[in-house]
């Protein structure tokens, strides 16, 4: 059973978990706690940190916590297991295609500008790749950019898309500007949103795969201009995938 703790492997959540602000501590509490849950930061089966370090990387108190997890068993999304090796650990999520999750589902990226959604996530990912690459990353940096690559390699189906979204959350958060990773992670949570109303082609996830690959290379070299016009080739492959199935 896969755990984010014993991993070792908590940065993956920094992009996300932040301290909220004073007046909507629940609120903001469970907006941040859905988005690693609907981005995959913390993969089915995983279980989500300690609630003491939930709370303090959030800034809120463990009885705020307790009900904010409390929200998301009532909504399937978790579950809490006791004994030694329990916690709170995330569901699977039903198959979206039909049932009352399908329909939430639909519900809800009925009221997405699925235009400013897809340009906006365009100008962050463009703008990181490019600072990633002028900028440089350290020894430590490109191996954690290079790791995330990896992982995307001869993923499994199921499991494709988690990946992915964890190499372009590394690319936001390895940029240098925490805003624009806490933007980029929001954004991204959307995009996965409007991406589970649309089936997973093979062609077109090999093809991405070569755009990864080649934004990478671009980032790791230090060519700005080439990670910049790699990655908006790639939002747009992807926008206009979704334009196709959504419009």
């Amino acid at each position: 059973m896969g755990d984010i703790q014993e991993s070792g492997d908590t940065d993956r959540l920094a992009p996300v978990l932040r301290p909220v602000r004073a007046g909507n501590g629940f609120e903001e509490a469970l907006e941040q706690i859905l988005q690693v849950v609907r981005l995959g930061l913390v993969a089915y089966g995983e279980r989500l940190p300690a609630e003491r370090e939930l709370a303090d990387r959030l800034g809120v108190s463990r009885v705020t916590l307790r009900e904010v997890l409390r929200v998301l068993q009532d909504q399937g999304l978790v579950e809490s297991r006791r004994g030694r090796y329990g916690g709170t650990f995330v569901r699977q999520r039903p198959e979206v295609a039909g049932g009352a999750a399908g329909e939430e589902l639909r519900r809800r990226i009925e009221k997405v500008d699925v235009e400013d959604t897809l340009r906006f996530r365009e100008v962050l990912e463009v703008g990181a790749a490019g600072l990633c690459a002028a900028h440089g990353l350290s020894p430590e940096q490109a191996g954690r950019l290079r790791e995330a690559l990896a992982a995307t390699h001869d993923a499994p189906l199921a499991d494709y898309r988690r990946l992915d979204t964890m190499l372009h959350l590394t690319v936001a958060e390895l940029c240098g500007s925490p805003s624009l990773a806490s933007q980029y992670a929001a954004v991204r949570a959307t995009v996965n949103d409007l991406l589970d109303c649309i089936p997973l082609l093979v062609r077109n996830l090999e093809h991405s795969q070569q755009q990864h690959i080649a934004l990478v290379d671009a980032v790791l070299e230090g060519d700005a201009d080439g990670a910049r016009e790699v990655m908006r080739e790639h939002c747009a492959g992807t926008a206009a995938l979704l334009r196709g199935f959504l419009a």
